[in-house]
This record gives C-alpha cells, sequence and structure tokens, in this order.
C-alpha cells in the first residue's frame, strides 16, 4: 500500500491496531497481576505515584509488545486467518515505522522507571529483555508462553522491589502463578491458531501438549489456584480472598466446558474471559485491605 495516500485517520487507526488500543485484552491480563502485587507490597495503600506509573507503564509495555511482537511475525501472519490483515501485513505500516513506534514507548517506559528506585531499575532491564525476547522464542522453542508469562509477572517483581525495597517469598510464589495462569490462558489462545501455526512451523505450549491440552491447561490452573491459595495463607487473607479464588475456579470451570471441542471461536472466548479471572483476584485482595 502506498504509504503516501493514507489520509492521517487511516495513519492512526493503523497504530491502533499495531499496538493493539483497539483490544485492550492484553492490557487487562497485564494490569491485574501488577495490580495485585502492587496492593499486597504497599499493604494496600500504594502512593499516587506508583498507581500512575506502573497503571501507565502496563499500557505502555503491553503496546510496545505488541509492536515488536507484529516485527517479528510480519512474514508470516499473512499465513494465519486471525493475523492476515495485521497494519504490517496490509501495508498500513511500514518496518521502519513499526521499529520507531517501539522505540518511542521504550523511551516513555524508560522515562517512568527513572523515577523510581536503582533497584528497581536494575529489575526493568529484565522487563525490557523479556518484552523483546518473546515474539521471536516461538521460532526456536514451544514454550514461548512461558517467556510470555515471565513478561507479564515482572511488573509484580518490580512493584514489590519499589513499595518494599526487597523481593519477598510471597513476590516470587504470585510471580509463579500468575506465570502459570498465563501459560493456561495464552495456550488456549494459541490453539485458535494451532493448525495455522503448525504450517508456517510457529510453535507454542498448544501444538507441544497436542491431544493433552485441556487437561494440561486444567492442571495448571488447578496449580494457580493451588499458589495462590499458598499466598493468601501468607499473607493471613480471610473469606474475601478465599472467596474470590472460589468463584475463580467457577470461571476455569467454565472455560474448560466451552473448549471442550476445541473450536477456535470457542477458544477465543475462552482466553477472553481470563480479564474476569485477574480482576476478581484482585477484588478479594483489595477487600482484604479496606
Amino acid at each position: 500500500m502506498n504509504q503516501a495516500t493514507l489520509t492521517w485517520r487511516e495513519k492512526w487507526v493503523a497504530v491502533k491496531q499495531l499496538t493493539r488500543m483497539d483490544k485492550p485484552i492484553g492490557t487487562y491480563l497485564l494490569l491485574w497481576p501488577t495490580m495485585w502485587a502492587l496492593w499486597i507490597a504497599a499493604d494496600g495503600w500504594p502512593s499516587f505515584h506508583l498507581l500512575f506509573v506502573f497503571c501507565v507503564g502496563v499500557f505502555i509495555m503491553r503496546s510496545a509488545g505488541c509492536v515488536i511482537n507484529d516485527f517479528a511475525d510480519r512474514k508470516v501472519d499473512g499465513h494465519v486467518k486471525r493475523t492476515a490483515q495485521r497494519p504490517l501485513v496490509a501495508g498500513t505500516i511500514t518496518e521502519e515505522q513499526a521499529l520507531s513506534i517501539f522505540a518511542f514507548l521504550i523511551g516513555g517506559a524508560l522515562s517512568l522507571v527513572l523515577t523510581l528506585s536503582w533497584f528497581t531499575i536494575q529489575l526493568s532491564v529484565v522487563a525490557l529483555l523479556l518484552a523483546a525476547s518473546y515474539p521471536f522464542m516461538k521460532r526456536y522453542t514451544h514454550f514461548p508462553q512461558v517467556i510470555l508469562g515471565a513478561a507479564f509477572s515482572w511488573g509484580m517483581i518490580m512493584a514489590f522491589a519499589e513499595a518494599r525495597g526487597e523481593v519477598p517469598a510471597e513476590a516470587w510464589l504470585l510471580f509463579i502463578a500468575n506465570l502459570l495462569w498465563t501459560v493456561a490462558y495464552d495456550t488456549m489462545y494459541a490453539m485458535v491458531d494451532r493448525d495455522d501455526d503448525m504450517k508456517i512451523g510457529v510453535k507454542s505450549t498448544a501444538i507441544l501438549f497436542g491431544q493433552y491440552d485441556k487437561r494440561i491447561v486444567g492442571f495448571l490452573q488447578m496449580m494457580t489456584l493451588a499458589t495462590l491459595f499458598t499466598v493468601g495463607e501468607m499473607m493471613a487473607f480471610g473469606w474475601p480472598f478465599q472467596l474470590s479464588l472460589v468463584i475463580v475456579a467457577g470461571f476455569f470451570c467454565y472455560q474448560q466446558m466451552i473448549i471442550a471441542q476445541r473450536d477456535r471461536h470457542a477458544c477465543f472466548r475462552a482466553f477472553l474471559n481470563n480479564h474476569w479471572v485477574g480482576l476478581i483476584v484482585f477484588l478479594g485482595i483489595y477487600i482484604e485491605h479496606m
């Protein structure tokens, strides 16, 4: 597509599509666990500065991750039904423009991180490496979902580092819980594209798990609940948090029901449903601190 013929409106729409501003589910899935950690680390009273930095940082880093993901997949997205109209494939964004947008977003994230402690700034380097490397892992390993889980969970480690000046055991347990949950829901997401991915050589846990995909996703969901329950016991949380886990267990059962036939549209609905999982756990933590 000729870039010179695009209107400003068309260019803005392309940028929104590239950064997924039109699809906020990824932002929610990154935001809620970060809020779990921030609320626990700050004993329920995070400062406005911390809320601003971590909320805006979540939005920026998710957008940056989407940009570098599309850049990494620019040669294969056209062969996948769900991604065939992405901006880099359609030509509404050039490769150079995509890299410029990525650099701009990373610069914005850096400006936020520089308002935090030196300990947190050091940890942010890991966050950048995870976010930048994830899109390329699907070429070399069947576990890109694990890298994504680590990337989506590292903000929790940074939240504890900034609020407490240390990373205690409960922070690492929250990290593990979120990593397990991320692998579970992103496997369901990968089940949507499994047939296309197998044709073009892209790897994923959905392909690796094969006929055992639903069982392994269910096991990961149970381990997520068990790890979160352990955190609750360590923090002496009461019925609000425990009730939130019961509700989450209900959502997990619902997701298992709708992916039963492995229909791609049903798997995508199950993936989207995880927004409520993150929100419910946060509400349990929030009420505990009221």
